[in-house]
């Protein structure tokens, strides 16, 4: 599987573990939920968090994101 692996910051949290995502690198924001293994470990994303997320090339606009740092 190819995916895109970029990082950002987290700038609004929505309902249902959706979250508004600042992408590092280009400037965007791009809409990102929480991975499957985030939610079964019960990993906490707040405002402000930096995160990692993946994207498929498919839909550069929303991702899965994988890592809380």
């Amino acid at each position: 599987e190819e995916t895109l692996k970029m990082e950002g910051t987290v700038e609004d949290i929505l309902p249902a573990a959706m979250f508004r995502v600042k992408i590092d690198n280009v400037e965007h924001i791009v809409l990102g939920h929480l991975s499957g293994r985030m939610r079964t470990n019960n990993i906490k994303v707040l405002l402000g968090d930096r995160v990692e997320m993946e994207f498929t090339p498919y839909d550069l606009t929303r991702g899965r994101i994988v890592r809380r740092k």
